[in-house]
This record gives C-alpha cells, sequence and structure tokens, in this order.
C-alpha cells in the first residue's frame, strides 16, 4: 500500500506537507463544484481537471478515494442580493431548478469530453436545506450567530475568540469587508465582515424555504459545510477548489465547520490557479471568454480552428495546478504538435523488433525512468515536470531501435508505464493518432459541405446526427 513519499502544498500552512490521510487506506476528498445558472467556462474546467489527476493517482496509489464535488443550485448571490439561477431563470422563462438542471447537464457533459471521471458523490445545495438549517440552530445555540430581521449572520467577532477568522487566505479582520453575494443589505449586520447563514426572502424571490426564522435561503458558504460533514465527517483529508475560493468562500467554510463540531474540517487545503485568455483575465463582462464547446468546434472570435479536447487537456497538464496559465492559439497549436509526438514515439515503441531474450540492463533502465516519473508526481502532482520526463523517454526509445536488444517482457513493461502515467493518472488518451482522426473528421465534413452545397440534406444531416452520437458536434453556419 502506497510506498510514495507523496507532498502535497497545504494553501493553510503555505508549505509542502508529506500526506497521511486521517484514516487507514482510505481518502475524503471534497472539491466545490459550479454554481449552475450558465455553461460552465473553461477555468472551472481546467481546476476541475487538475482535481481529477489528484483522485486518480490517490486510487492509483491504492487509497480508498470518497470524493465529493458539490453542485450549487441556491444561494450563490450577484452584487444586488439577487440569486444568480433565480435571474437566469427569469431571463430564460424556465423555472428555477429546470436552469439548474440544465447547466448541471451540460456541466456533466463537457466534463465527459474531457475525460474527466465522475466523482463519488455529486451533492445538491437545494437537496440539503434541511442539514443547513440544523447547523445554523447550533451556531446560534453556541452564541457564534445571531438573528436579525429574518436573517441569520455568522458573528465572527464572537469566532475570534475561539479560532483566527482569515487564516486560510491570511486576510486581516480589520480589513475584511462583507462579500456583497452573501447580502442584500448591510444594515442587518453587527459588523460588516460578518457573513449570512440564512437569508430572508422577499416575496418576488423564486427559491425559498420555510425555516425557524423566515421563509428565505442558505448563504452560499453553508452548503460546502453541510455537505462535506455529511459524506466525509468532522475531519476530512482535503479540500480543494479554484484559487478565487480562497476568500471569502473557504475562511468561512473554516469558520463555519470549527464552530459547528469544534475541529479543523480538512487536514489539506488544495488551490488551483486561474486561467487566463490571450494574457488577460477571462471574463464575459470584457468580452475576452470562450466556452468549451466553441474551443471544439473552432467556431469562435479567438482561435482558426477546432481542437479535440484530449489537446485541450494535455495543454492543462503542461502547467502545474498552482501556476497561473494563459491560453492562446500559439500555445495550443504548440501542445498539440507535442502531442502528435508523443503519440508517434509511443507507436515508434510499439512497432520495436523484440529479440528472443529479455535484456535485464534495459529493465533496471526503464525502471529508473519509471521512478523519475513518480517522483514528479509525488511532488505536489507535478505533471509539467511528468510530461517532461515523459518526452525524456525518447532517448530510450531510440536506444532501442538501435541496439535491437529488447525483449518482449521489456517492451510490455515500458507500454505498461506509459499506459500507467499517460491514460490511468493524467487521462489522457494516446491510443489513436489525433492526426488520423482529424484527417477522417476533415473527410467527412467536406463529403457534408458538397451535400449540403447540392442540397442533398438528407446525407448532411445524417452525417451530423451520427457525428453528434459519437460526440463530434457539428452545427451549422447557416
Amino acid at each position: 500500500m502506497d510506498p510514495h513519499n507523496l507532498y502535497i502544498y497545504n494553501s493553510l500552512t503555505s508549505s509542502k506537507e508529506k500526506f497521511k490521510p486521517l484514516r487507514k487506506n482510505s481518502v475524503g476528498m471534497y472539491v466545490c463544484g459550479p454554481t449552475v445558472y450558465s455553461n460552465v467556462h473553461l477555468g472551472n474546467c481546467r481546476t476541475f481537471i487538475s482535481f481529477d489527476i489528484i483522485f486518480r493517482y490517490l486510487r492509483y496509489l491504492g487509497y480508498n478515494v470518497r470524493y465529493v464535488r458539490n453542485i450549487t443550485d441556491v444561494g450563490h448571490l450577484e452584487d444586488t442580493g439577487e440569486d444568480k439561477i433565480s435571474k437566469k431563470a427569469k431571463v430564460e422563462k424556465l423555472e428555477p431548478m429546470e436552469i439548474a438542471q440544465k447547466y448541471t447537464n451540460s456541466f456533466r457533459e463537457v466534463l465527459k469530453n474531457f475525460n474527466v471521471l465522475d466523482p463519488s458523490i455529486e451533492p445538491v445545495a437545494s437537496g440539503h436545506i434541511t442539514e443547513q438549517i440544523s447547523i445554523i440552530e447550533d451556531l446560534i445555540e453556541k452564541n457564534l450567530a445571531y438573528t436579525s430581521n429574518g436573517s441569520v449572520y455568522f458573528d465572527i467577532s464572537k469566532y475570534n475568540k475561539i479560532d483566527s477568522y482569515g487564516k486560510l487566505s491570511g486576510r486581516d479582520l480589520e480589513k475584511i469587508k462583507s462579500n456583497s453575494r452573501d447580502l442584500s443589505s448591510q444594515d442587518d449586520k453587527k459588523n460588516e465582515y460578518d457573513f449570512a447563514l440564512w437569508k430572508k426572502a422577499e416575496k418576488k424571490h423564486l427559491m425559498k424555504w420555510k425555516s425557524p426564522w423566515s421563509e428565505g435561503f442558505p448563504g452560499w458558504h453553508l452548503e460546502c459545510t453541510a455537505m462535506s460533514n455529511k459524506y466525509l465527517g468532522d475531519e476530512f483529508d482535503i479540500h480543494g477548489g479554484g484559487i478565487d475560493l480562497k476568500f471569502p468562500h473557504h475562511d468561512c467554510e473554516i469558520a463555519q465547520a470549527v464552530g459547528y463540531t469544534g475541529k479543523q474540517p480538512a487536514k489539506f487545503w488544495i488551490h488551483a490557479n486561474m486561467l487566463t485568455l490571450n494574457s488577460k483575465k477571462m471574463s464575459k463582462s470584457l468580452d475576452n471568454n470562450i466556452l468549451p464547446d466553441e474551443l471544439f468546434s473552432g467556431k469562435n472570435d479567438f482561435f482558426s480552428k477546432p481542437y479535440d479536447p484530449n489537446v485541450i487537456r494535455f495543454f492543462f497538464l503542461q502547467a502545474h495546478y498552482r501556476s497561473e496559465l494563459d491560453i492562446s492559439e500559439i500555445a495550443i497549436n504548440a501542445s498539440e504538435k507535442g502531442f502528435e509526438r508523443l503519440v508517434e514515439m509511443i507507436d515508434r515503441l510499439k512497432n520495436i523488433k523484440v529479440s528472443s531474450i529479455n535484456n535485464d540492463n534495459l529493465l533496471s533502465q526503464i525502471k529508473d525512468w519509471e521512478k523519475n516519473c513518480f517522483d514528479c508526481l509525488d511532488d505536489d502532482f507535478n505533471s509539467p515536470m511528468l510530461i517532461a520526463e515523459i518526452f525524456n523517454s525518447s532517448k530510450l526509445i531510440t536506444q532501442i531501435e538501435k541496439d535491437g536488444d529488447a525483449g518482449q517482457r521489456d517492451i510490455d513493461y515500458f507500454l505498461g508505464l506509459f499506459d500507467i502515467l499517460l491514460n490511468k493518472i493524467l487521462g489522457i488518451n494516446y491510443s489513436k493518432s489525433t492526426s488520423d482522426n482529424d484527417s477522417i473528421l476533415k473527410i467527412l465534413l467536406n463529403v457534408r459541405d458538397e451535400a449540403r452545397a447540392k442540397k442533398d440534406f438528407s446525407l448532411s444531416d445524417s452525417i451530423r446526427d451520427q457525428l453528434n452520437k459519437l460526440g463530434v458536434k457539428v452545427n451549422d453556419k447557416d
């Protein structure tokens, strides 16, 4: 069981620490999921791919991993105090839960395209209102929360007598201002830095539930405390999310959990860094945003051709999850070429003529390379260093081709390692050459274009429908 020395960077201590689970052979991991009011953007995808690698590697090491990733379908407010999902429901003239389900389905489909494994449990905030109310009642009883005009707020000044609020982000309490997404009014609170546990809903508010204090809805931060506690217990191993969640969301989670259980909820806090587009912050308001489907189809204002999700995943992994990453056409094209080199390299290994005698010295060299690869993973899941090490194996492959003294055992062991590292851990599908797939796809699309030009819509629609079933989305421009 796990002979590796895995070190993980802990945001709580700002240092790498040796990983040892709280419970023998088992790991509990909670990752903050999406707020399902719109299509998931590429930055979110990078975060979930990063934690997919962590999930995959922990499982490879032999741990029984319970991976919980939530769906936020209530309580995430805009600066106006309006729930994001309720607002979108009004725009699209749908019920709020229709909006939540629509974009939950879209989120899952996008991650499927990226070959992201499903979590063990994917709970939704609206399905855990009872648990959230119970936690609020407990915090009120402990004098860590107070009611005000039908709303309930967490009292940070009282909490600071038992622990230090803001220790994850390192924020100075005197400089902390309220997170406006939690509030419809500043007047209800004792202190401007207190945050909402329950909000009284206005009559026009679409998503609301009965509680001892009012008909309303839970605060955004509370859902994660309720669901992580229910499925992973008072203490668990890993809590993760995007770096933008460190403050206030994760600081608030820690405060709620410590107040409720008296224990620190997670041993390790892991944060994935942001994705930028053409060296600028990815933002819809700045018109500097691209959705995954737009990248896959090539129908966007930033890139001149479509890209395979496998190539985009490979691109993401060429930067460490804690590093900011900029996505551009030049960068993705470089990754695409690198991926093709990787496929070609493995094909060379598959086609090597084997010797009738196994080579113990060669096997020893392969195992040295294997150790180097896993040393990269054990160093805070260092995917770019691992990929560099994988490319370094080309020298060994060239040596094998030149010497011609590799036995079947040696080649099988080498190929097995590529399968473990690339497929099982990094989640990269390299079994088919993307260049071959692209050529076939281009032929089909050309045939379809010719059919449309001849107004043979029966044939063109048939090709489109068959490609869609295979996960290749084809949308007509006209």
